[in-house]
């Protein structure tokens, strides 16, 4: 759920428990099989998309991986050197929005203080205001891209 955004996930995580007391599930064919008994025939696609790109964040731990650089970036870059991050998913889109808000923010002292305590000075200009999305003619010469998010910031 955390990972694939599935509406589903408990019930599909239930359905897994469920057969894996009888039979172990060895093949990613034995995993198919279990979430089209459990979601209908219009969805099974998307959900079967979400399930095993779910896996592959998990298994190859993705987010983490993200999380770490994020958290390191803007210590390599210098004054007015720019970082550009072209996400795929959802979730890598929202921690890379975040961290770009936090570092342009700076300040964490609560809004009830007059003033700043806390020291922290914004890091990061954000250069697309809102997220850049591929165009149609893009999307039609590759359409891997038509789930790209692109967000730039600049070093301040």
């Amino acid at each position: 759920k955390e990972t694939g955004e599935e509406r589903r996930a408990s019930a599909i995580s239930n359905a897994i428990a469920k057969v894996r007391d009888s039979n172990p599930v060895e093949t990613t064919s034995d995993l198919t099989h279990i979430i089209k008994r459990v979601v209908s025939d219009h969805t099974v696609t998307k959900t079967l998309s979400r399930v095993f790109q779910a896996l592959r964040i998990a298994v190859n731990g993705e987010l983490g991986c993200l999380e770490r650089f994020l958290d390191a970036f803007a210590g390599y870059l210098k004054t007015g050197g720019r970082i550009v991050i072209i996400s795929y998913h959802s979730l890598e889109d929202r921690m890379v929005k975040q961290t770009f808000r936090k570092l342009e923010k700076g300040c964490v002292c609560p809004s009830e203080f007059p003033e700043c305590r806390c020291g922290i000075t914004p890091t990061l200009k954000v250069l697309t205001r809102r997220v850049v999305r591929p165009t149609e003619e893009e999307t039609s010469e590759n359409s891997r891209a038509r789930s790209a998010r692109l967000r730039a910031a600049e070093k301040i």
